[in-house]
């Protein structure tokens, strides 16, 4: 990438539901990107994608993507056990990397990213994209500028049993091609596990993107017909006690949020279910001011603000507020914890999980 570069070259790889559904259009949306090449091994499927959202090249092959002198950036798309692997790849090829959360499906692996990371000198952020949602990024300052000391946090994520009705009317009609293998030990195949690594990683990275290092956890894992419920009982390392609860799938609509209590105010959040791409709504209260605050958040496409906030990290060498290599390893650690509590009724400090 030339020095006076002002738009970002990137390629994606996978062309399935998520690139579909977000990422592509996300990208040839932002002010600061182009989509410049799109990677699917399922060839007919890529051809398909290809003519909806057409790059300037498209391959077969990944390494053939990833030697491509003009790509700055790779959007790695693929299945959850195989981000590691097309990260570091990635890294090691000189490029940088958005990849969808998790990072990856255990904490010693993430490791093996977070150590490739720092080695390349490039840019990984992770795509827990609700760290672009205005509401969210507005709670997030306003807790730091008028909360003062954080002594209690409240956090939700409870998918809808009527979630598919939901995103089949949101999303564009999705393009398939032939079967592609699954990877060996596909997680999906363990549902709790991926309920809990799928949707947990959004959970705990808000938990701590507003209230900061979660150091310690003790969890309940409640499981009738096809519903989980983990309810998590949190410490975090400023002093706050919290509750995290991640249920899949309520009988209700979809239902997420947070609220966090300080000493000098109070912040409370309600986010909707992520296809409608609309911002939170936020109200925020400050002893300060004697007042309530709202942001409207009228750019309510994350997935949009998400690429371009990191092609800015890139292009400009200011950092946004994405995830880190880790903030991911972070999430995992805390992941895997929940997971430990949740199997023994005991109290686990996060460090010992690993």
């Amino acid at each position: 990438m030339s020095a006076d570069a002002a738009r970002l070259r990137v390629g994606v790889l996978g062309a399935g539901m998520i690139a579909q559904a977000a990422h592509l259009e996300a990208i040839r949306k932002a002010g600061n990107c182009e989509l410049h090449a799109l990677c699917d091994r399922t060839e007919d499927l890529l051809r398909a994608v290809a003519a909806i959202h057409p790059p300037a090249r498209t391959f077969p092959d990944y390494d053939e993507m990833l030697a491509d002198p003009e790509l700055d950036a790779v959007v790695v798309a693929v299945a959850d056990e195989l981000h590691v692997d097309a990260a570091i790849r990635a890294l090691d090829a000189g490029k940088h990397v958005l990849v969808e959360k998790p990072l990856g499906v255990t904490a010693a692996e993430c490791v093996r990213v977070r150590d490739a990371v720092a080695a390349s000198g490039r840019v990984l952020q992770v795509g827990t994209m609700r760290r672009f949602d205005a509401g969210i990024a507005f709670a997030r300052d306003f807790i730091r500028e008028e909360l003062g000391a954080v002594f209690g946090v409240k956090a939700w994520y409870c998918d809808s049993s009527y979630r598919y009705t939901m995103t089949d009317a949101l999303q564009p009609v999705l393009r398939r091609g032939d079967a592609a293998p699954r990877p060996s030990g596909a997680l999906k195949g363990d549902r709790r596990r991926y309920l809990l690594l799928g949707h947990g990683s959004h959970l705990v990275d808000m938990a701590r993107f507003l209230a900061g290092d979660i150091v310690a956890v003790h969890g309940r894992l409640v499981e009738r017909r096809d519903i989980r419920s983990w309810f998590v009982a949190c410490e975090f390392a400023g002093g706050a006690s919290g509750h995290l609860d991640l249920t899949v799938a309520v009988r209700m609509d979809w239902h997420e949020g947070f609220q966090v209590y300080g000493e000098e105010g109070s912040v409370l959040g309600r986010m909707f279910q992520p296809w409608y791409l609309r911002t939170s709504e936020v109200e925020g209260f400050s002893v300060r001011t004697g007042r309530y605050h709202r942001p409207l958040g009228a750019d309510g496409h994350f997935w949009r603000r998400q690429i371009e906030g990191f092609a800015a990290t890139i292009l400009d060498g200011v950092p946004q507020h994405g995830a880190t290599a880790e903030d991911g390893l972070a999430a995992l650690r805390v992941l895997e914890a929940i997971e430990r509590s949740a199997e023994t009724g005991a109290r686990v400090a996060v460090e010992t999980a690993t």
